[in-house]
């Protein structure tokens, strides 16, 4: 099929998998010869690029495309759950890392060794596994779908399906040498590329739009609808249906949950982290990233804020009256940002869009891929070989570590095609359906850190009830399981933020009721 793409759009492309090609064989240089340097990169990473590189991880392509389709729908209210991430930097700086530096730890779930047994460690990071598969791989199908309709001019499913292999395999590329070094230096890289196309569209906008600033931000503060300002961030509506899954009050609840999981709790963050040289390093490294957030997060919902004039404002833009806009390509479908993208930007500037996208994905998916085989090798992979009194060298290990990598490779892969069917059937938006993800394995890992950090109760009996427990309460939650029970009582909606803060409370009752037992300890 006839691609959407100009010659110049290939141009540029192809020009960033050249750039893409030479970085990889620049970050992959150096021989790696043990696992403390292939995990964790010798704990040598600057403090800079790490902050960089988990801001990289935060974003995705689901702030890439979900992040306008907010701004256009809604208002700036996104943009307040940053203060639930600021919140959960500070808890996890206090109570977390200083714990990672302290043992000394190469997975986050080793912690868990410490306070309940190695059992724990493995049944915490099978949870993990299984959450990182979810959340990568509903990422990388956002990637991958719109990268198929610039490139292919569809989103047939065999298209889709080379979308997701081509990602996939640059991912692989970038860290499968390198270890978690090549990661964290292509995720700047990555950033940069991103960050840089949506910046290039915002301009672009700016130059569409026939006025200046100052009536943007009039036309912004009063819709022709008569509704709320569209430059609000902080919404009080006490709603805890989906439709204030970005309140204020989930903001400080849920969002600050989800990120204290996701900062503290979930091995793909975390080990950019603990590749610091301290503690204090990897503390300055959370903290900023964190703030420097903020002003991403704004660039993206300021994309959206642009094309509400663009498209729904004829009387900035001069255009009579405002036009249905069907936001559909062939018969899907899709955000504003890739409707505009489609049918409105310029040769060259699609090409941009798409290495924004597939930059977008990596940032997030290189991460996935080594920190899942960190998890494989040291929590599962090394301990079954001691416990069979095998003995391997650390050049074992590092092989084992990128075969790994290529096991998980496909497992995101086949959940990216999953997420295909699974995200038009929950009708979700990308940016509730990316994070809601994340909250199957989270819900149980709060539970069970809670009780790990603040209590001397518990198990590995009830750390495995409470991970089982957060995973079915987060399920029974979602409206396609409450259709397949048709139990009256039983449905309900609730966001995601308010799922979290249930299921993660009552996963953290079941597993403080388990006595502690001989092979606890304390932290």
């Amino acid at each position: 099929m006839e691609s959407m793409l100009t010659l110049l759009d290939w141009g540029v492309f192809f020009g960033y998998f050249v750039v893409v090609s030479i970085a990889a064989w620049f970050f992959n240089r150096q021989k790696i010869s043990n696992t403390n340097e292939y995990f964790l990169g010798g704990n040598t990473m600057p403090m800079w690029l790490v902050a960089i590189s988990v801001l990289a991880t935060m974003q995705s392509a689901a702030t890439f495309l979900g992040g306008p389709e907010h701004g256009y729908r809604a208002d700036l209210s996104y943009l307040a759950t940053n203060i639930g991430t600021i919140i959960a930097a500070v808890f996890v700086i206090k109570f977390l890392i200083p714990k990672f530096y302290q043992y000394r730890v190469t997975t986050v779930y080793e912690l868990l060794q410490v306070r309940f047994g190695e059992r724990a460690k493995q049944q915490a990071g099978a949870m993990y596994l299984i959450g990182r598969v979810f959340a990568s791989g509903a990422r990388l199908y956002m990637a991958a779908i719109a990268v198929s309709m610039i490139l292919f001019s569809d989103i047939a499913a065999e298209n889709v399906l080379i979308s997701v292999l081509v990602i996939t395999a640059i991912g692989a590329l970038y860290s499968f040498l390198g270890g978690i070094r090549a990661v964290i230096y292509s995720d700047v890289l990555q950033f940069a590329i991103y960050v840089g196309a949506a910046i290039v569209v915002a301009i672009y906008l700016l130059k569409t739009i026939p006025v200046g600033i100052p009536e943007i931000i009039e036309a912004l503060q009063n819709p022709l609808d008569g509704g709320h300002s569209k430059l609000t961030v902080l919404n009080f509506d006490l709603d805890f249906t989906r439709k204030g899954e970005f309140s204020f009050w989930a903001s400080i609840t849920g969002f600050v949950l989800l990120s204290i999981a996701s900062f503290g709790m979930d091995q793909d963050m975390t080990q950019r982290v603990l590749s610091c040289k301290s503690s204090t390093e990897a503390t300055k490294s959370l903290l900023f990233s964190s703030i420097l957030t903020l002003p991403i997060v704004l660039l993206f919902l300021t994309i959206g804020l642009l094309l509400y004039i663009v498209y729904q404002r004829p009387d900035i833009m001069l255009s009579g009256e405002a036009t249905e806009i069907i936001q559909e390509f062939k018969g899907e479908k899709i955000s504003i940002f890739m409707y505009y993208v489609l049918n409105e930007m310029p040769a060259g500037f699609k090409g941009m869009i798409a290495i924004g996208i597939v930059a977008a994905g990596l940032s997030t998916l290189n991460s996935g891929l080594n920190s899942m085989s960190s998890v494989l090798v040291e929590d599962f992979y090394r301990p079954f070989l001691a416990r069979r009194n095998i003995t391997k060298t650390d050049h074992h290990y590092v092989k084992a570590g990128r075969i790994g990598m290529f096991v998980v490779s496909i497992a995101l892969a086949m959940m990216a095609i999953l997420s295909f069917y699974w995200q038009r059937y929950t009708d979700t938006s990308l940016l509730a359906f990316a994070l809601s993800v994340m909250a199957f394995s989270y819900s149980g890992l709060l539970g069970v850190y809670f009780t790990a950090l603040f209590t001397k109760r518990g198990n590995v009996n009830s750390v495995l009830l409470s991970l089982i427990v957060g995973f079915i309460l987060i399920l029974l939650c979602q409206s396609y399981i409450q259709d397949f029970l048709n139990i009256e009582w039983l449905k309900f909606d609730l966001a995601f933020p308010y799922q979290l803060c249930i299921a993660s409370g009552i996963a953290f009752l079941v597993c403080f009721a388990g006595k502690p037992d001989e092979a606890s300890g304390n932290l």
